[in-house]
């Protein structure tokens, strides 16, 4: 099957696991200033993940480090469904943090926040560096979308050398303005229905050129894409999972 990976175990061809471990994940992009990025790592590894990773539903996060620019930081949270992301305890948790992520959160330059529902999942293993592909269609392509994902672009990206694999998703709205609905706080509203391409790889040139040449503009157009997609690189820091 075009785009899968396989393992063999003397005379036995199987399936190889997915790397994703649910169907729902939050993508989060933030950014502090130099002075602050000491103490805001310190939290993110000694705290954050840890915290994130241990709650219903959550099974294991990752953060990034861009490879050049910025924002520099980039977070991903998977759970077993998007709607993991909007749950009661969940909501309280983000209304009640601990003095530590109120302190650096407030230092926060950039925050933005994606809660995914993932359409296609076609990883492998885990990979020491990611390309995140982001971009707005028109929601009436949506299924012509996912069938070029699916059968042409993902297969064409997971098969370049130095990659272990592809998803992608699409952010839930409702999901998404959970948070600013529940307590009225200062967390980004989403308007449009944003898809993000997660491409992983052995190391960032690998997924950066993945990214750039099969998500190009053009290739996009016929699903409603009017602007450029927007392109990140990250390298792999820190993740933990259960």
């Amino acid at each position: 099957m075009p785009g899968m990976f396989y393992t063999r175990f003397g005379d036995t061809r199987r399936e190889a696991g997915k790397a994703l471990r649910g169907k729902g994940m939050l993508i989060t992009v933030t950014d502090v200033r130099d002075r602050d990025e000491r103490d805001f790592n310190e939290w993110y590894n000694r705290e954050h993940i840890d915290e994130r990773v241990n709650l219903p539903g959550f099974r294991r996060a990752r953060r990034y480090k861009a490879v050049e620019g910025k924002p520099r930081y980039f977070a991903t949270y998977e759970c077993s469904k998007v709607g993991d992301l909007a749950t009661p305890g969940y909501l309280r948790l983000l209304a009640n943090q601990t003095p530590w992520s109120q302190r650096v959160m407030a230092r926060f330059t950039h925050f933005d926040r994606l809660t995914l529902r993932i359409q296609t999942d076609q990883t492998h293993g885990s990979g020491g560096a990611l390309s995140c592909v982001r971009f707005v269609p028109d929601p009436a392509k949506r299924t012509a979308l996912l069938a070029w994902l699916r059968e042409d672009a993902l297969p064409r990206a997971s098969a370049r050398a130095g990659m272990s694999g592809a998803a992608a998703g699409m952010n839930d709205l409702d999901v998404a303005n959970a948070p600013a609905r529940g307590q009225n706080a200062d967390y980004p509203r989403a308007t449009e229905i944003e898809w993000a391409i997660l491409l992983e790889g052995m190391d960032p040139d690998a997924t950066a050129a993945a990214a750039h040449a099969i998500f190009k503009a053009a290739a996009l157009k016929p699903f409603g894409v009017a602007a450029p997609p927007s392109i990140g690189t990250y390298r792999l820091l820190f993740g933990n999972e259960r």
